[in-house]
């Protein structure tokens, strides 16, 4: 009979990718990740595998405690044209509370381990797939409602979100200053709302971003 873990697996996969996270996939050691996971060499192989699959494990662990957490939480408690710039906002939060600034460990990834590694690049795949589903949602919701602009395909704006996003992420490695990011995104929202009647798009608080609050 197989003895319970001995550790919540939650929190030493949240420790793991802080490791993976600060470090990087191929600078990241086992012993590094024993002593922030805080657990036994042989706990780790035999809970999660080698360095690689304990790696794979921290990135859908992160996927779905970051992503799918915001996107869930915001599409159920925002009007969509509102969900997408809120999600914005939160975006640009996380990143000016990092003092690391490690921007996206999705994004992070994107450009090292998952390029060699196919498990890995398909968790990415799947991080990239599922934002612009989000988008798209937003967006198709926002066309029929009369809040997002029909001037673009509603296929064009979720790709177009898209790549904001991943752009915003690399900035916030690249320690860009919080009005850098802001000045990015608000053409975006201009773009959703260039033949939106006035007040179609307004929420209690549409205001966002930190220079316009």
């Amino acid at each position: 009979m197989a003895r319970p873990r001995e550790f919540d697996e939650a929190v030493v996969l949240d420790a793991a990718i802080q490791c993976f996270w600060t470090k990087g996939f191929e600078a990241t050691s086992m012993r590094d990740l024993i002593d922030v996971m805080g657990i036994t060499g042989a706990s780790l192989y035999n809970a999660f595998g080698d360095k690689r699959a304990l790696y794979r494990r921290a990135l859908t662990h992160y996927l779905e405690s970051t992503f799918g957490e915001r996107v869930a939480r915001l599409e159920s408690t925002a009007p969509p044209r509102q969900a997408i710039e809120l999600f914005f906002g939160e975006i640009i939060d996380r990143s000016m509370t990092d003092a690391q600034h490690r921007g996206c460990l999705m994004v992070n990834s994107a450009l090292e381990a998952a390029s060699h590694d196919p498990e890995s690049q398909a968790i990415v795949d799947d991080f990239l797939c599922r934002a612009e589903q989000f988008f798209r949602r937003c967006v198709e919701a926002g066309q029929q409602n009369g809040s997002i602009s029909r001037s673009q395909t509603v296929e064009d704006l979720a790709r177009f979100l898209l790549s904001l996003l991943l752009g915003i992420r690399v900035l916030a490695r690249a320690k860009a200053p919080r009005a850098m990011m802001e000045s990015v995104i608000r053409p975006a929202f201009a773009l959703l709302d260039s033949d939106v009647p006035d007040g179609a798009t307004a929420p209690p608080q549409p205001l966002i971003l930190e220079s316009q609050r």
